[in-house]
């Protein structure tokens, strides 16, 4: 959305909406891209070095801690690649996650009920990742209003960006992804955070984007974007057949290009492989960057086949792929980590590799305990916090990837910076 005050503070430039009339960045116009921000990377990054068991990886990370950090493509903000503590998708996110050195910022893309695109994870989480149950006169358009829980039910609420127009988008505040299922309010509805995260970010109103506005927001910090076309939680074709699906994928192209941004400078991502081979089609300048996600191995028997769809993905001209990490990772006899057959397959075909989503599970410990979706091939490995460095040591240094999508962006460009990625 808009910025509700227009300041200029360490360096962002203010943010304003992009005119129609197709205008050239400034990054654009003098030929280069480059960020505009010191990176500092706060204590995570040395507590996950210190927690690591003695090694070669260990003791070179070691002598990185000192090195002055620089902003890299490596490191891939999810969300706004700061989420362990702000607000998803929110202008503080990603000014948080550009500080620790993102070089590609991520929005995901949703359509509002006047069909603008705006930065959300899903079409129809606004009642778990914004203020909405706490406006009446917006929370009453939601596709479910909220209920109450009762009777042995748990509270729900469904509350879609297709529900609203983007002026009224706009007024809302961000908050840390959570609901209360015991919640017999909408009040009580906003609790549920997770307890490594925080509510302290949410306190001042944190400021959701429209597609443009993130467009802007990221140029005007020199950084590159990706943006995830995220599937349609309502019929397509929306608004009495007037918006198809086919104008919704080309309009998430349109918005970079109304910007001048440069193509060679946005990687579109989409789990639709039609989405792909659409742009491909129809916008190939920008399909050469365009990053099929890859989720189609989620259990060990269908991560076979998924590595067997991987030759057909490369005939059809698709040049960037993006799993999810436990497809790059296995573990060998001695529970140590060591590349899947899958990411050994994805190298030897030449694919560039970006992989998602570093830092999304809270401690590791409790992570391989409860057998979480980014540990499942490689639970024996997973013990302590530390373990992080040596699994991004294994994609980088032995698959070759090309950048890790990361909730807390530091961790990876500590990694990135230390190694010149």
């Amino acid at each position: 959305m808009f910025f509700k005050s227009v300041t200029v503070a360490a360096g962002l430039l203010a943010v304003a909406q992009v005119a129609s009339a197709a205008p050239v960045s400034a990054s654009a116009a003098a030929g280069t891209c480059k960020p505009k921000r010191n990176v500092e990377l706060g204590p995570r990054p040395e507590y996950l070095v210190n927690d690591m068991d003695d090694s070669p990886l260990k003791q070179k990370l070691l002598t990185c801690l000192e090195k002055e950090a620089k902003t890299t493509r490596f490191s891939v903000g999810h969300r706004g690649g700061s989420v362990m503590q702000f607000p998803e998708e929110t202008k503080e996110a990603y000014i948080a996650g550009t500080r620790m050195g993102a070089g590609i910022q991520e929005c995901d893309s949703a359509f509002t009920k006047d069909k603008q695109l705006v930065c959300r994870h899903a079409q129809c989480d606004l009642h778990t990742t914004t203020n909405i149950l706490l406006i009446p006169e917006l929370a009453a358009k939601c596709t479910t209003p909220f209920e109450p829980a009762a009777a042995g039910k748990p509270a729900k609420a469904k509350c879609c960006t297709s529900d609203i127009t983007l002026a009224e988008f706009k007024t809302l505040c961000g908050k840390m992804d959570s609901f209360n299922a015991t919640a017999t309010s909408p009040q009580d509805y906003q609790g549920g955070v997770a307890p490594w995260r925080t509510t302290l970010y949410n306190a001042q109103c944190p400021e959701v984007l429209s597609h443009r506005d993130f467009i802007t927001l990221v140029d005007s910090q020199g950084l590159d974007f990706t943006t995830e076309l995220k599937a349609p939680e309502v019929p397509m074709p929306f608004d009495n057949g007037t918006y198809t699906y086919d104008m919704y994928r080309q309009q998430l192209i349109d918005d970079y290009k109304a910007a001048g941004i440069a193509p060679s400078r946005v990687w579109p991502q989409s789990f639709v492989y039609a989405d792909i081979l659409y742009w491909l089609e129809k916008e190939p300048e920008f399909a050469k960057q365009a990053v099929l996600l890859d989720n189609m191995g989620e259990t060990a028997e269908l991560l076979v086949g998924a590595t067997a769809n991987l030759t057909k993905y490369k005939e059809d001209g698709v040049k960037w792929l993006a799993p999810p990490l436990p497809y790059l990772i296995s573990t060998d006899a001695n529970d140590k980590y060591v590349p899947s057959a899958y990411g050994l397959r994805a190298k030897e075909l030449g694919f560039d590799i970006i992989t998602w989503s570093l830092e999304r599970s809270g401690p590791l410990k409790q992570a391989a305990a409860k057998k979480d979706y980014y540990y499942q091939y490689m639970l024996n490995g997973t013990k302590k916090d530390g373990n992080m460095y040596e699994m991004i040591d294994v994609m980088a240094q032995q698959i070759g990837i090309k950048g890790i999508f990361s909730d807390w962006s530091a961790t990876v460009t500590l990694y990135a910076n230390c190694f010149g990625l």
